[in-house]
């Protein structure tokens, strides 16, 4: 099956390109070289391969200066790229600039095979679908992401793009941020999406089950176990792994995840038998992971295993642009879940909403619409069915810890001025009054009171 497929060699080294490309013979992988980036480039504009492995370090062209134009060139193919241990840094921007994969020298060739393997089982299964779906990027599947904001578009646009990608992905934020959502996007929009997602919550389980439930235990190891129960990793084979709050992982663990991760094998509880397993890794912390590896509280080797591609969840405060969509969103769902008949919010309570603090991010928000509907008895829901939020409503304009993160505390007159004309959806004063979050009176009267002529 392997003859069909064609791999590009890229190496300045003779004796190593040669070796290499000797190797990948005896598989049955069709083999072109190339000496440098500079011939490596001209190649791919002639000729469409299969597969590129090239080193980094080459004279005249360095093999990610000829990534970059190979990309222009052809953006599909899988570039595996070949380094030192000491660049092991500049392989993970490589990553995140386009590479499928990297291999540090010396090869380790059952490393290299498993890699060549991957890459090609990974070809066939975007090729076809390729032919099942014209476009990915137009039929991008948000599931139950509701997002308006550009910070959270920009976002999307990321996922879309990393999805058709097997990198390891490590999503962080805040508490309540969606982080879950995200992941399951990110899977839902790849080559597996019609394999597994399985799921461990890392702080949820007990450190002393935490072990067994991530890498398998055998019949009898606890009370009331009747059967072998496999590892997460096998049971996600095909599929992708999603830990949430990897930062709670244990030494030991994290040193049994490194080796999945770098061996991608796995050893089954029953007969000890070592098996490979091809699964997608995408990891979920609301901690600084790398504040935590400066701390010597987590593994360095094994975060540039897990950050390939970092994702930034924003707090619902950083997308206050999003908060009237999500909210109405919930109203309907609840409201018809309760048979109520609610239409939505009055102005005051959205402004309220608007200027809330929300320091449990989306959930809270969720949870806070659920109880006004509860609360509710007319059409829409006032502020007085979001008292909770009143109790522990944050002024803005407080400089003291209002914000998290440390954020420098904002003027009183920006803070007010940005807050109404976040309020403002979609931002147009002009627009009809029902699109407005609050009345078009309060609006101009409070542009006009800073001097902003509408």
């Amino acid at each position: 099956m392997t003859k069909n497929i064609s791999i590009l060699v890229v190496d300045d080294d003779t004796s190593h390109r040669t070796m290499l490309a000797t190797l990948l013979s005896r598989w049955d992988y069709t083999i072109f070289e190339a000496n440098d980036g500079e011939p490596a480039i001209e190649m791919v504009k002639e000729q469409c391969f299969d597969l590129i492995l090239m080193d980094i370090r080459m004279l005249k062209i360095s093999g990610l200066e000829a990534m970059e134009v190979i990309k222009q060139i052809n953006p599909t193919i899988p570039i595996v790229i070949m380094t030192a241990y000491a660049s092991i840094d500049t392989a993970v921007g490589a990553i995140k600039n386009g590479a499928y994969d990297y291999l540090t020298k010396p090869i380790d060739f059952d490393k290299l095979r498993l890699t060549m393997e991957r890459a090609t089982k990974r070809l066939a299964l975007e090729e076809a679908s390729r032919k099942v779906h014209l476009s990915r990027k137009d039929q991008f599947n948000r599931r139950n992401i509701i997002a308006r904001s550009a910070v959270m578009t920009e976002l999307l646009d990321t996922v879309a793009q990393v999805a058709t990608s097997d990198a390891t992905v490590l999503i962080s934020g805040e508490s309540g941020t969606g982080k879950k959502l995200i992941a399951r996007a990110t899977h839902d929009n790849s080559s597996r999406a019609q394999g597994p997602f399985v799921t461990i919550n890392c702080r949820s389980v007990p450190q002393g089950l935490l072990e067994a439930q991530l890498f398998g235990h055998k019949k009898g190891a606890f009370t009331g176990t009747g059967r072998h129960k496999e590892s997460k990793f096998i049971e996600a084979h095909g599929g992708s792994i999603f830990m949430e709050e990897v930062s709670e992982l244990p030494p030991a663990l994290q040193a049994r995840l490194l080796h999945i991760l770098q061996e991608r094998e796995t050893t089954r509880v029953d007969s000890g038998e070592v098996v490979p397993i091809d699964v997608r890794v995408i990891t979920a912390t609301n901690k600084n992971l790398a504040a935590l590896v400066r701390e010597g509280k987590f593994r360095e080797d094994l975060y540039y295993r897990l950050s390939i591609v970092n994702l930034y969840l924003p707090s619902l405060y950083e997308r206050r642009e999003d908060i009237p969509s999500i909210a109405e969103h919930y109203l309907k769902r609840q409201a018809t879940k309760n048979q109520k008949e609610i239409t939505g919010f009055t102005q005051e309570a959205m402004e309220m909403m608007m200027g809330y603090r929300w320091p449990g991010n989306v959930r809270e928000l969720i949870t806070a619409v659920k109880q006004g509907v509860d609360l509710c008895e007319g059409r829409y829901i006032g502020r007085d069915a979001l008292h909770i939020l009143e109790k522990r409503r944050v002024d803005p304009f407080k400089t003291a810890g209002g914000f998290s993160g440390g954020r420098a505390p904002l003027e009183k007159k920006e803070c007010e001025a940005d807050l109404f004309a976040l309020s403002v959806a979609p931002s147009n004063i002009s627009a009809p009054p029902g699109q407005l979050a609050v009345s078009r009176k309060i609006l101009h009267k409070k542009l006009r009171k800073y001097g902003i002529t509408p």
